[in-house]
């Protein structure tokens, strides 16, 4: 079994944040930082950190919203999603970014991280493991149909580290013209990996959504649990 617990993670500036730890089970392993979707590191991204703690991983899952509000928990019902989205429309993208690093360096700093560091993002959580990418702090990074990154495309061309892309074939937020756009942003670099799921929904990996989708959802996790293996393990 994997442990888990709250730990306090420093920012860029003073102050500190939280952030939810899971620990494999041998104790050690590759660090992972996972960055959460607009409803805060509830039930279900506790959940995703244990499996991958499961998976061997050290992982981390950072506060996002804590400037806001400490420990955001939401479920997904109509107004839990408002409140989210009213988190998400006040959030600063590159300040988060910038705490998404703060939490890599959390890790690379734990004797229990025992090889490199990655960071594996969800929807907004998407957009800032690419955002931390550009930073140049994980030595990898994975982003599931991460929200808005096609308008950020000045920073693709400063990810040197390898990157994979998981795209929902029917996403609703996310259009086809968007994917082409980072897919475009991306050409001739090596390290980037793209996959598009056809005939699943943005949020495919969530189980407590309606949009999550099983054989997607299995696919894109051993898709990941490869990437990883290859790029944080030595």
């Amino acid at each position: 079994m994997s442990t888990a617990s709250w730990v306090s993670i420093s920012s860029s500036g003073e102050d500190t944040f939280s952030g939810y730890l899971a620990l494999p089970p041998a104790g050690h392993g590759p660090g992972l930082v996972l960055i959460q979707e607009i409803w805060g590191v509830n039930g279900h991204i506790r959940a995703v950190a244990e499996q991958y703690a499961l998976d061997g991983y050290v992982v981390l899952a950072p506060d996002i919203f804590w400037r806001q509000q400490t420990r955001v928990d939401l479920d997904y019902s109509e107004s839990d999603t408002a409140k989210a989205f009213e988190l998400l429309n006040n959030m600063d993208f590159a300040q988060s970014g910038e705490d998404v690093a703060a939490a890599v360096d959390h890790l690379r700093d734990m004797s229990e991280v025992s090889d490199k560091v990655g960071v594996l993002g969800f929807c907004m959580g998407g957009q800032l493991a690419y955002r931390a990418a550009a930073l140049g702090r994980p030595d990898a990074a994975v982003s599931y149909y991460g929200g808005g990154i096609q308008d950020h495309l000045e920073l693709a061309e400063q990810i040197k580290q390898p990157m994979l892309f998981h795209y929902a074939g029917n996403d609703q937020m996310i259009p086809a013209s968007a994917v082409a756009q980072v897919r475009k942003a991306f050409e001739g670099n090596e390290h980037a990996q793209f996959y598009e799921y056809e005939g699943v929904d943005h949020g495919f990996n969530c189980w407590g959504r309606p949009a999550y989708q099983q054989r997607a959802a299995a696919i894109a996790h051993g898709r990941t649990l490869m990437f990883l293996a290859q790029h944080l393990s030595d």
